[in-house]
């Protein structure tokens, strides 16, 4: 009984941390928006637009970027109202930019050296993080492969999407 509890109170702590960065990244999305930085951002990233590819591929690396610092939740909560508006101009299919951008921002948690699954892991295995980031270069080079398909072959997302909505 006395392990429940403990069990239960690290539960309510771990959702209570989840729940304030969830909180923080709404109160960072609205402010953004208020702010109308995604006008400011479409300005800035105009020169890109003409190339979707070489759009989406800049989007991509600061979408990982970010998922290095910060959880996939937060990050989408923030970056989404940002960027929406930019992919919607350049003329990028929603639901294409939302697989490539959860890929990319799992790809950006397992980034070393500050990936913050990789973090979990070598906390959770007791393992160095030098180990934990040898382990997962295979799986980011793959990934690194898939994406690069991903860009170069929309139909790849698109075709499975349609089949899915018809």
């Amino acid at each position: 009984l006395k392990a429940l509890h403990e069990v239960f109170v690290s539960a309510a702590k771990t959702t209570a941390v989840i729940m304030f960065l969830v909180a923080a990244a709404m109160v960072s999305a609205w402010l953004i928006t208020v702010a109308d930085i995604p006008s400011a951002m479409v300005g800035l990233l105009e020169p890109l637009m003409d190339s979707p590819t070489l759009l989406l591929i800049a989007i991509m690396l600061l979408v990982i970027a970010v998922g290095t610092a910060m959880d996939m939740t937060p990050t989408i909560l923030i970056l989404t109202p940002v960027l929406m508006p930019i992919v919607k101009a350049a003329g990028i299919d929603p639901v294409y930019f939302g697989v490539l951008f959860i890929m990319n921002n799992a790809i950006g948690l397992i980034t070393p050296p500050v990936g913050t699954v990789l973090n979990v892991v070598a906390g959770v295995g007791k393992m160095k993080m030098d180990e934990v980031t040898r382990g997962v270069l295979p799986f980011m080079t793959a990934q690194f492969a898939v994406m690069f398909l991903l860009v170069l072959f929309p139909s790849l997302v698109l075709v499975p999407a349609r089949w899915l909505t018809h």
